[in-house]
């Protein structure tokens, strides 16, 4: 690929430090940046700099392309055994005043309601409780798919598999297998907070640790399959623990080429038990994305919640090695609207996603969950008004 007059005029910059003229000269050449280099880039990076890198790598392997998908959620319930200090979202079983519990019918109901319109993927994740196990979410999962057989399953975090598993007594191999067979046809990234247990021992630590983690994906994958990460940063964490848990993500995905996308979660502090601590400022999370772009060379694919950071930040960080920024929404999904993101009732037609992207200077593509090409809008022709029906439309990975 040609290197842009950016990266040209980076490189002859005399006042760049030698180790990171050195980590561009990597980027440049396509070899890895080691572990050191990672925390070096949080700690003397600037913006600018780390823009270019990470705009060159999102180019060389995506061009202009940013993608998005249509998707609904179904949150089962909102109440949690564990209790995650940085979570607004669960309610623990004492407060059950203020929760939901969906029985298997209710959420039969919510994918009938979409039969009529063009998703292409359900997304189920929420809470811990013991009648959620094993027999009800396989059970779940075929009637999902006998009812709609081309609807992607996507559904639950090891936080939840861990959590069903033990209860049956089964081991993790076993178990996904069992899940996969019921219908089960990827996993998100979700429940990855921050693996080093420095940090989750603090804030989420009855939970699976982060090797369980990692191992329930890693057998997932040995079956063939493809799943997705995340990191929620900027709360407790120091930078080595931000790219350690990215070290542990490019190590697995090194073995098993599995993950498709990296997801970083900014982290919110409404109405949660760490609501002292204050939030990054968009500086940091585009930082944070050209880092992570920088880092994980083995995945193709960051991803940025526009209703997480906003519309503005989210066209920003096209240029900060993000190539998706999820998909048109309504407000089904509470997780971040509880925890005080910017988008309190998030809603996008598809005309206006992809106007958004289109103003960022890239080229908007629907996709399936497996990055599959559904319709390139770059040069799409909208109808005057769309029908309601394809605005309520949510994703959520």
């Amino acid at each position: 690929m040609e290197v842009s007059e950016n990266f040209r005029v980076l490189l002859d910059n005399p006042q760049l430090l030698p180790e990171l003229k050195n980590i561009a000269e990597k980027v440049l050449h396509n070899q890895r940046i080691t572990f050191d280099e990672g925390v070096l880039l949080y700690e003397k990076a600037e913006l600018g700099y780390l823009g270019v890198l990470a705009n060159y790598i999102r180019e060389q392997k995506h061009g202009d392309k940013t993608y998005f998908n249509r998707n609904f959620h179904i949150e089962p319930t909102n109440l949690c055994v564990y209790d995650c200090k940085f979570c607004s979202y669960s309610r623990l079983i004492k407060q059950r005043a203020d929760g939901w519990e969906y029985t298997m019918q209710e959420m039969l109901d919510i994918v009938k309601k979409y039969d009529d319109q063009p998703v292409t993927e359900v997304h189920i994740v929420g809470g811990v409780l013991p009648q959620y196990d094993v027999a009800f979410y396989s059970e779940l999962f075929s009637k999902i798919k006998a009812h709609r057989p081309d609807l992607h399953v996507k559904a639950l975090t090891p936080v939840e598999y861990h959590y069903i598993f033990k209860k049956a007594k089964i081991d993790y191999a076993t178990g996904m297998k069992l899940m996969k067979d019921a219908g089960l046809e990827s996993i998100p990234g979700g429940g990855a907070e921050i693996f080093h247990p420095e940090v989750r021992d603090l804030i989420a630590k009855d939970k699976c640790t982060g090797d369980q983690w990692l191992a329930i994906h890693e057998e997932w994958h040995k079956l063939g399959m493809r799943s997705n990460a995340t990191m929620l940063y900027g709360h407790i964490e120091k930078f080595y623990h931000r790219v350690d848990h990215m070290e542990r993500l490019r190590q697995l995905q090194d073995r098993t080429g599995g993950f498709q996308t990296f997801i970083p979660l900014k982290f919110r502090n409404q109405d949660n038990q760490m609501s002292n601590v204050p939030e990054s400022t968009v500086v940091e999370d585009l930082r944070n994305y050209a880092i992570a772009r920088i880092y994980l060379d083995n995945f193709d694919h960051i991803k940025a919640y526009w209703a997480m950071i906003s519309r503005t930040t989210a066209q920003l960080s096209l240029n900060f090695g993000v190539d998706d920024i999820d998909g048109t929404l309504d407000d089904t999904t509470k997780i971040y609207s509880m925890a005080g993101a910017e988008e309190q009732k998030p809603a996008m037609s598809t005309k206006e996603l992809v106007d958004l992207i289109k103003h960022a200077g890239r080229y908007p593509i629907e996709r399936d969950t497996l990055y599959n090409v559904i319709t390139d809008y770059n040069d799409y022709q909208f109808e005057e008004q769309e029908k309601p029906r394809f605005y309520k439309l949510p994703v959520i990975n």
